[in-house]
């Protein structure tokens, strides 16, 4: 990586000029990567007797401010001519904090390389919480005064009961808070406060730090059956070798996954090893945190999005520090600043939410298995219906295989049925208009709420309806910043953008004609299916669950909770419910419509679909009571619904693996995206064809595009797309560097490469 220099011109005002850090000769030159989107490290000079490491935190003279950066590694390249000494800048101050682990930061070069990102803006992901690399907020604490210090005589001090109890209490010299000590001593602050104020007590400002309690590995866990013991064995032995290695646990719904490798957690923490398990939504980790509190006797802490800055702060620390052992979050714990980790965990590792199309674009799932080779420790991949990719692996022998093809307890699979809408038609309703459950769900809902039993109905498009059309002019109401139709939330009277979130209040008359009360809704979201659910079944307790109404981990354990203690009767809801729950009375799934996505031209679509349903439909009979799983399709044939009726999924897998082989798509070749986007239309467009006139020719390599996609503009920016497919064993990173290096982009133009891109829109 090249070399980079912090030269800026000296401030006349004085707050970085040399004169406050003087250089000496024999200042000790290191190399700082700061996190921004800039090439590499810069070249600093530590302050005069201070040595600096790589890993170490610094804060950084950048221009007129100030910067966190990490000491970065000497280069193994040549960087060329090194500036003088005398015009380098000097580091502030090293920052009170446990260094960047080696592993971390070979980590967050092998990211930057891979997805051809800066390495800053990977390192911004690492340091990710800004308050916790400033010094912790403290608290008050009082302890006796020590005894080389002057203490009033007894004389001077009143000492009643409850300052003598107090005393008695501070007697073994640890510091306390006012609160802590009061409540020890059954008195009120102001007592402790009053003996301070007399010179008894010393008031002290300790750090802040949350408690957090350690996990108990050697708590007994729940029996095993014979195939969940085997697995977990193996398990075990893969964390107590110290080495890497990948296990991809393939296990039906309802078989018991997560206390399999909760097994290789334990094993983790005996070993001194710190752990992180990650799950691809947040509403995913209600019941699994329940399970790891049951498990382990105490919860592991949290990471993801809905955290409070100050809780942020807190885990991002005790990571660092070492104090947290296990930690469950989203994909981006995947950068927090492990001290000692020894086993990641990715739990229903098939889910695309892994995939980050922001920014640093990666997919977490795959980034994992490199931390683990980079650490040498395990990596657990963990689904019912593994990617293409993860079984592609296992076949080529990287990944071991290890299954679990029954459900704990004695429960059977549910039994799927395809509902034909061809002839199964739904009936229209008066009062609502086109109805959308068929005679045959209608029938299979009747009997499941009949008996107590609880339902759920599943469709995976949030809000009331897709489109709002005119009836007079046929006006489709789309949004002003993208490529995409605005859809109606009739619970919150909103039409809105689920690109870029623009909303609009639903107008009285149509945009373009003027027409009054000419807008209608066009095609069932979750609130239309719900509203035909309370017109069917006006007794039973409904409840719509999608990204709408769970908000975050407080409303998604309500959620849990109102279901296991049967305050539902009836659930609507899309993906957000298809996954990772456990619900005893749940025994009938009834498939809205099953035909989204079996059509168009996403190469993984049909993949995701199959996998979608799947999971949803393991969300029936899971324990004593048999389930029942209604899909209503209009292309009962579609190899999807086959394989989900006949439970074949291994056939399914291997037709989908074949169709890609035949195209050379992956996993069996390598894509790369290379996407364009500006405010000015012929600006992307001039760039785009000069992209693809500049395009080297290269055995092997194959460019489509530069192409219109889907979404032509996102978040008022117009996007062009090219993609550069090669064989498996030509990955696409140097031929990129080489072709977008031809090219000079002019400011109002933003380019993104995505390597191994998943959403094609």
């Amino acid at each position: 990586m090249a070399g980079q220099h912090a030269t800026f011109p000296t401030d006349s005002a004085g707050k970085f000029d040399d004169e406050a850090l003087p250089l000496a000769a024999g200042s000790q030159r290191c190399r700082v990567l700061l996190p921004l989107p800039l090439a590499g490290p810069y070249d600093y000079l530590a302050p005069e007797g201070t040595a600096l490491a790589p890993g170490d935190l610094v804060c950084v003279p950048l221009g007129r401010r100030e910067s966190v950066g990490v000491v970065w590694d000497p280069s193994d390249q040549d960087d060329g001519e090194e500036l003088p000494v005398e015009r380098l800048k000097v580091v502030k101050s090293r920052i009170d904090l446990p260094p960047m682990t080696p592993d971390q930061r070979r980590f967050v070069d092998w990211v930057a390389a891979y997805t051809l990102t800066a390495p800053g803006a990977v390192l911004k992901m690492a340091l990710s919480s800004a308050q916790a690399l400033e010094p912790p907020p403290t608290r008050p604490v009082y302890r006796l005064v020590r005894p080389d210090i002057a203490q009033p005589s007894a004389s001077e001090v009143k000492l009643t009961p409850a300052r003598r109890r107090v005393m008695a209490i501070a007697a073994d010299g640890m510091a306390r808070s006012a609160a802590e000590l009061a409540r020890e001593a059954a008195v009120g602050t102001g007592v402790v406060k009053g003996l301070a104020a007399a010179g008894l007590l010393e008031r002290l400002e300790m750090p802040s730090r949350i408690e957090i309690d350690a996990p108990d590995s050697a708590r007994q866990g729940p029996v095993l059956s014979q195939a969940q013991g085997e697995a977990a064995a193996a398990l075990r032995a893969m964390v107590d070798s110290k080495d890497f290695s990948v296990s991809l646990l393939d296990g039906v719904t309802g078989s018991g996954k997560t206390e399999v490798y909760m097994e290789a957690v334990a094993a983790a923490l005996a070993a001194g090893r710190q752990v992180l398990v990650m799950l691809p939504e947040i509403a995913l980790s209600v019941q699994v945190l329940e399970r790891f509190e049951a498990r382990f006797g105490a919860p592991p802490a949290t990471w993801h999005s809905d955290m409070t800055q100050a809780q942020r702060r807190d885990t991002w620390r005790a990571v660092a520090y070492g104090e947290a052992r296990v930690i469950v979050g989203a994909r981006s714990a995947l950068y927090l600043p492990f001290k000692e980790l020894g086993l990641i965990v990715v739990d229903e590792e098939h889910e695309q939410a892994f995939k980050q199309e922001d920014g640093v674009a990666y997919h977490a799932r795959d980034m994992a298995v490199v931390r683990a080779s980079i650490g040498r420790f395990p990596a657990i991949l963990v689904s019912a219906t593994p990617s293409l990719e993860s079984v592609f692996n296992v076949q080529q022998g990287r990944y071991a295989e290890l299954r679990l093809p029954a459900r704990h307890g004695g429960a059977s699979l549910p039994d799927v049925e395809a509902v034909d809408l061809r002839r199964d038609k739904p009936e229209r309703i008066p009062e609502l208009g086109a109805g959308w459950l068929s005679p045959s769900l209608r029938q299979a809902l009747a009997e499941t709420l009949g008996r107590g039993e609880q339902a759920l109905l599943f469709l995976n498009r949030r809000g009331y309806a897709p489109l709002t059309l005119c009836r007079a002019c046929n006006h489709r109401l789309e949004c002003p910043n993208c490529t995409a139709l605005l859809v109606e939330h009739r619970l919150s009277d909103r039409l809105v953008c689920h690109h870029c979130g623009f909303t609009l209040r639903r107008p009285k008359n149509c945009p373009a004609c003027g027409e009054a009360d000419s807008l209608i809704a066009w095609g069932p979201g979750v609130e239309r299916v719900a509203e035909e659910a309370a017109y069917l079944f006006p007794e039973a307790r409904r409840s719509v669950l999608s990204s709408d109404t769970i908000y975050g981990p407080k409303a998604a354990a309500e959620f849990v909770r109102r279901v296991q203690e049967h305050e539902i009767d009836l659930l609507i809801g899309t993906q957000i419910v298809a996954k990772g729950h456990h619900f005893p009375q749940l025994t009938l799934v009834g498939v809205v419509d099953a035909d989204l996505g079996l059509s168009g031209g996403d190469l993984r679509g049909v993949e995701r679909t199959y996998q979608l349903l799947h999971q949803v439909s393991g969300r029936a009979g899971r324990e004593s009571k048999p389930g029942r799983v209604l899909i209503q399709t209009h292309e009962p044939d579609h190899p999807v619904i086959e394989a989900l009726v006949s439970g074949d999924r291994d056939r399914f897998f291997a037709a989908e693996a074949e169709s890609r082989r035949d195209l050379m798509m992956p996993p069996f070749g390598r894509l790369a995206a290379v996407i364009l986007s500006s405010g000015d239309l012929q600006a992307v467009e001039e760039v785009a064809r000069a992209l693809a006139r500049a395009a080297p020719k290269a055995e092997g390599i194959q460019i489509l595009g530069p192409s219109t996609p889907p979404l032509a503009a996102l978040r008022g920016r117009h996007r062009r797309r090219f993609l550069v497919k090669t064989p498996r064993d030509q990955r696409p990173q140097s031929y990129l560097r080489d072709w977008l290096g031809r090219i000079k982009l002019p400011n109002r133009v933003r380019l993104q490469v995505d390597i191994d891109p998943y959403s094609f829109l």
